[in-house]
Parts: C-alpha cells; sequence; structure tokens
C-alpha cells in the first residue's frame, strides 16, 4: 500500500488477540497493510493460521492462546517478544458475548465474559506495556469495546457490564501511562455482522433483528469499518489522542 502521512506502522511491531476472525482479523489484516510487524494471537490455531495465509509476506507470529489462562499471557508473550523485538502497541480485539435475562445472570455465567473482555486485556495491557517490553519512546493500546457499555439493552447485563468495565479500566490506564508517552483509547462499534453476533442474533426473533438494525441510521456496519477506524487511533500519527471512546455505530447512539 502507498505511504500514508496519517497512517504508517513501519518498523512497528502491534500485538492482535482475537485475530482468528471478526474484527481482530479484520484490524490485523489493515495493520499488515500499512507496514506493521505483527504478533496475532488466539484460541483456534487453524483459524490463526488462515489469518496468518492472508497476510501473506507480513512480516508476523502466530500465538495460540486462551486468554481465560491470564496466567500463562506473561510467560507467552515474553518468549515470543524476546524473538521477535520491542512492542509498539496492542489491540485487544478478542472477546466473547451470551444473551442472558437478569434471571439467569449468576456469577458462573457471567464469569467468562469478565474473564476474556475485561481481565485478559488488563492483563495483556499489563504485559505488553512493561518497561522491558515496549518501546522505549511509548505507544498505542487499544481495546475494542461495544455501545452496549453505553446503552442498555434487555439480556446484555453480564456483557454490558463487562465492557463497561473496559472503557473506565482504558480511561485510568490512559491518565497513568500518559507520562510514559503510552496512549490508551476504546473503540466502541455498533452492529457489525460477525460470527459471533449472529449467535447473538440467532437467539433473537426476527422483530428484535430488524429493530436493531433499524437503529443504526447509517446500516449496520462491516469489519472493514472497525478495523480503519482501528488502525487510525493505533497509529503513531494519531499522538495526541488519548483516553478517548471512539463511538463507530453508524448513528445508533445519535437518537
Amino acid at each position: 500500500m502507498p505511504a500514508n502521512p496519517l497512517v504508517d506502522f513501519q518498523g512497528k511491531t502491534v500485538v492482535v488477540s482475537g485475530a482468528s476472525s471478526g474484527i481482530g482479523r479484520a484490524i490485523a489484516l489493515m495493520l499488515g497493510k500499512y507496514g506493521a510487524k505483527l504478533i496475532l494471537t488466539g484460541r483456534d490455531m487453524k483459524r490463526l493460521e488462515e489469518t496468518s495465509r492472508n497476510l501473506g509476506s507480513v512480516e508476523h507470529r502466530v500465538v495460540p492462546m486462551d486468554l481465560a489462562q491470564q496466567e500463562t499471557i506473561l510467560p507467552t508473550m515474553k518468549k515470543v517478544i524476546k524473538e521477535f523485538g520491542p512492542v509498539y502497541g496492542l489491540c485487544h480485539a478478542a472477546g466473547n458475548v451470551e444473551t442472558l435475562p437478569l434471571s439467569a445472570t449468576v456469577a458462573d455465567r457471567i464469569r467468562p465474559l469478565i474473564e476474556v473482555n475485561l481481565l485478559a486485556g488488563i492483563e495483556l495491557a499489563r504485559v505488553i506495556c512493561r518497561r522491558d517490553v515496549m518501546e522505549p519512546g511509548g505507544g498505542s493500546v487499544l481495546f475494542i469495546s461495544s455501545i452496549y457499555a453505553i446503552v442498555g439493552k434487555p439480556g446484555q447485563i453480564g456483557y454490558s457490564a463487562a465492557k463497561g468495565a473496559v472503557t473506565s479500566a482504558a480511561r485510568a490506564m490512559a491518565v497513568e501511562l500518559a507520562q510514559r508517552k503510552i496512549r490508551v483509547n476504546v473503540l466502541s462499534p455498533g452492529l457489525v455482522h460477525t460470527e459471533m453476533t449472529r449467535k447473538v442474533m440467532a437467539v433473537l426473533t426476527e422483530e428484535q433483528v430488524k429493530e436493531i438494525e433499524k437503529g443504526h441510521l447509517l446500516g449496520t456496519g462491516t469489519t472493514g469499518d472497525v478495523a480503519r477506524a482501528a488502525v487510525f487511533l493505533l497509529a503513531p500519527q494519531s499522538s495526541w489522542i488519548t483516553g478517548t471512546d471512539f463511538v463507530i455505530d453508524g448513528g445508533y447512539t445519535a437518537r
């Protein structure tokens, strides 16, 4: 891709979690187009390898990892970073969702949502932002959240709680890390049709699905829409943006 004065990752390494599919894969592929070196993580090795093939000649490493086991993140990442060199950025795109009414929202059902969406992201950031891991000149951290962090929907209590916590944690992280020139931002998409969201929509009625889709004034989004915004926020050229929650939802929250 031709040089772009607004987005250039030449010589920069970015870790992308959830790179095996959906939004995470789209972000990884677009980062590669703009010159980033990549460390791709996810649970499904077969799907990670598919992402790897799509990257072509882009320099990258594939690191299968179950982010629900936070204790494995530090040793796994330190090993690959020792081989790959200092890291500039992190995009935590891995996540999970489950639609549950309040009557079924018990701790054991929502704990996996908290572990992957929130705790894994915090642990990844803790590891990547270590002085012996991140580039000395600073870097960029991006969490993929959701508009459900700021709007309420039936059946999304656990998911909204997890994503809302991500947004709050990122804001505090941005303040703490600013002195080291590490930027921390959040991207909150509306409805994007991925395999994960299709599973969620499958439990809804046709009328409920149409109501949600209609609420997006510009229509529902694509993984490419989210990836373009993510790459912009991660880019070194966006050096004056930190602590923000960038909503990309086709106008859903404008009503």
